[in-house]
């Protein structure tokens, strides 16, 4: 259950981050930054509640000793991995988080856990936020990074893994009025999904009724997609209420109230958190973009993902190996990738390499070829329609620039 991410994966992995950081920070006045350490005071997760209530419910088969969560399958129905019937222990409460130790000596007083969740360290730092940044409320606070799940059934590809990644928003309100900034974040959230390309056929939003949310939690809905294996949670939203950050006062000694400037009124404020994974983004993504479509007789596959989440921009191809074309294709690839993610490819016949951009997402492709030796002009072909444009190379960068704003 460990995934690594190769060259185009984690280009396609930053550009996802980099394209949720310019929307929801870069473009926002009213939304800051922060990255809270992935292992904190171990009394932060006590005071949350995490020590005692993040957990899942754990049963084991008796004969293969396989690990389930129990509410995920039926104890009275055979074992998924032996096929035994009904011989599953009872359920008990699994803690899910890691545990690890601080310094050289493995002893209770060292104990500490890797962070399942970013949200406990903009909770924490809010005050120091205030304070620094001189927001007034409503603001929100945004970080993503890495956390830690001790998960009993990880699987489904990336879709459930022990290590991930989260992008979320911590967003401070009053609490008259927190329905309108609820339904306000719900439509960026919406917005967000267009952004990425995710197919809004497949997309589904859950009003979570009242006894299956959290006690404190007064509206949550969960944005779930229909991926390959049935209708689960992409991301989700919730109305926390000032339940986080009363805790933290009452644990910490510290004042977590917001004194307004304009009114002077003191109070403590109310939490709406909209939440992201970066691995279920890309894995909708994925799933969105891939088409395979039939050209001239033959199969193409093509991945059709927003220019701007694509692992490279552009791909310069020179139409063969002569040394006079890589001569001139060279400097225009050197050119392109002060600009763009820019591959440079000379391995096959042309043919079969725009194919290999067009799996990989490359929304146009460069080619050099003989002729631009002499009109000093290179052929622009686009991923989709497969059309194509000879364009001169001095204007190159500029053409693109514009189709790919476009």
């Amino acid at each position: 259950n460990s995934w690594d991410y190769g060259p185009l994966g984690v280009l396609l992995k930053n550009n996802i981050k980099r394209v949720w950081w310019d929307m929801f920070v870069k473009s926002r006045r009213d939304v800051v930054g922060l990255e809270s350490a992935l292992i904190m005071n171990p009394k932060v997760w006590s005071a949350s509640g995490h020590m005692d209530n993040f957990a899942d419910p754990l049963v084991e088969c008796k004969k293969c000793h396989v690990r389930f969560r129990a509410d995920e399958i039926n104890v009275n129905e055979p074992c998924g991995k032996c096929g035994e019937a009904g011989q599953f222990t009872e359920s008990a409460s699994f803690n899910m988080m890691f545990k690890t130790y601080v310094g050289p000596k493995e002893e209770a007083a060292a104990v500490a856990y890797l962070r399942p969740e970013t949200a406990q360290g903009m909770f924490v730092d809010w005050p120091a936020i205030v304070t620094t940044t001189r927001q007034k409320i409503p603001f929100g606070v945004a970080q993503m990074g890495k956390v830690f799940r001790n998960e009993i059934t990880p699987g489904n590809f990336i879709f459930r893994t022990r290590e991930f990644e989260q992008m979320e928003i911590e967003y401070f309100v009053g609490e008259d009025g927190w329905q309108n900034h609820f339904d306000e974040w719900l439509e960026w959230m919406r917005k967000w999904i267009d952004a990425c390309g995710i197919d809004k056929r497949k997309i589904h939003e859950v009003e979570i009724p009242e006894d299956e949310r959290a006690h404190y939690s007064q509206r949550t809905v969960d944005i779930e997609f229909d991926w390959p294996f049935g209708q689960k949670e992409l991301y989700g939203i919730a109305y926390r209420g000032d339940y986080d950050l009363q805790l933290h006062a009452k644990n910490s000694g510290q004042s977590f109230t917001y004194k307004d400037p304009e009114t002077g009124e003191e109070y403590v404020p109310h939490v709406i958190e909209p939440t992201f994974g970066v691995e279920r983004t890309l894995l909708a993504v994925l799933l969105s973009a891939y088409q395979e479509e039939e050209v001239k007789g033959e199969k193409r596959v093509v991945l059709k993902l927003k220019p701007e989440l694509a692992p490279y921009q552009a791909a310069v191809l020179p139409l063969s190996k002569k040394e006079e074309l890589m001569k001139l294709a060279e400097p225009i690839a050197d050119e392109l990738s002060q600009s763009f993610s820019c591959e440079y490819d000379v391995t096959q016949s042309i043919g079969k390499r725009y194919r290999r951009q067009d799996e990989i997402g490359t929304p146009f492709c460069v080619t050099v070829d003989f002729d631009s030796l002499e009109d000093k002009a290179v052929t622009i072909r686009e991923r989709d329609s497969m059309e194509q444009e000879r364009v001169l190379i001095k204007d190159v960068g500029k053409v693109l620039e514009v189709k790919l704003i476009v």
